[in-house]
């Protein structure tokens, strides 16, 4: 199997960490440089210590363009401003797992850095939604974690046509979803047994929700009303969704099975779904229910990998033509 050779820039946060853990056992990936500034000459053990035993790689304050993929892994606004200043060639790929080319799909990024007569086409990288168009791509704008998971709960409504209600979502999230630079709301003795709302029905990931749903239902204007919650745990995104829907629950059973039968990472359960299911895959979990004359959906995902860093390598797959799964079956812990 050819390598692929990766380069990764910010590669000392949370999901530079989970990439790493990823691309050092994929059959197909090389990791040529871990670009951090700040952990430049460290192992890159003794950051993401998980990795202790696994890796040698130092972390390196220099980039190289003898790579294929570039993975962005920076906070949201640097990714723009990166490719500014930093020439990267036309043959790479590049992958941004930022929120900085996810809000329009067709936005071309003039080139900067020198880069003569250059611009970027990104494409946004949900593979469910967009896969062909994954395929065929020279840039990917990785989707957010809250959009993911709240994404993958709607698109077969959607696609049916019949997402035509005001849409009621209640999505919590692990701590490593505020990334790893420390704040007053990620500290472990505030965050311990305790629970809180933020950015109510106002959440940045809401733009990509809507344009997505366009996508498959043309003229969806219904409101998406999400609560998100900062959870107690450290890492994983549940969803619950409802609204008014006028299919019986066997009907969206089958949509939603009809929908995702040629996805190997989403699912449909018989039976409700916990968090701890798909902590450390790639995977989503759906559940339905209906009430009365409401449709219920639950989503379940790991907001490091299907939210994040496994999604992203999911789309490399897509970009070079291997099996969407390599690299990427992992098993969750029973416990």
């Amino acid at each position: 199997m050819k390598k692929i050779n990766i380069g990764i820039v910010g590669s000392a946060g949370y999901t530079g960490g989970e990439l790493i853990r990823l691309l050092i056992n994929h059959p197909a990936a090389h990791i040529a440089f871990a670009h951090s500034q700040s952990q430049a000459g460290k192992y890159v053990y003794q950051v993401h210590t998980d990795l202790l035993g696994d890796t040698d790689l130092k972390f390196s304050a220099e980039t190289s363009e003898d790579i294929d993929v570039l993975f962005l892994c920076v906070g949201h606004g640097n990714a723009r401003k990166y490719l500014e200043a930093n020439p990267v060639a036309d043959h790479i790929r590049i992958i941004d797992l930022s929120q900085d080319f996810r809000n329009d799909p067709n936005l071309e990024f003039p080139a900067g850095g020198g880069q003569a007569g250059g611009a970027r086409h990104f494409v946004y990288g949900l593979p469910e939604l967009n896969r062909e168009a994954i395929k065929t791509a020279r840039n990917i704008a990785n989707p957010g974690c809250f959009a993911t998971g709240i994404q993958l709960a709607l698109l077969p409504l959607a696609a049916a046509g019949v997402l035509n209600n005001d849409v009621h979502l209640t999505a919590t999230t692990g701590s490593t979803g505020a990334g790893q630079a420390p704040s007053p709301t990620t500290h472990f003795s505030w965050r311990s047994n305790n629970l809180s709302v933020y950015k109510p029905f106002g959440h940045q990931h809401l733009k990509e929700i809507t344009r997505s749903l366009n996508q498959l239902q043309p003229g969806f204007g219904s409101s998406l009303n999400l609560i998100p919650y900062r959870g107690d745990f450290s890492r994983g995104i549940i969803v619950s969704a409802y609204l008014e829907c006028a299919l019986d629950e066997a009907a969206a059973r089958e949509l939603y099975e009809s929908y995702y039968r040629n996805h190997a990472f989403t699912h449909l359960s018989p039976v409700n779904i916990d968090l701890k299911q798909v902590v450390n895959t790639n995977k989503c979990l759906l559940y339905l229910e209906r009430h009365g004359d409401k449709l219920m959906i639950i989503s379940i995902t790991d907001n490091l990998l299907k939210g994040a860093s496994g999604q992203a390598v999911q789309n490399m797959n897509l970009l070079f033509a291997l099996d969407e799964q390599t690299g990427l079956r992992l098993k969750p812990s029973a416990f």
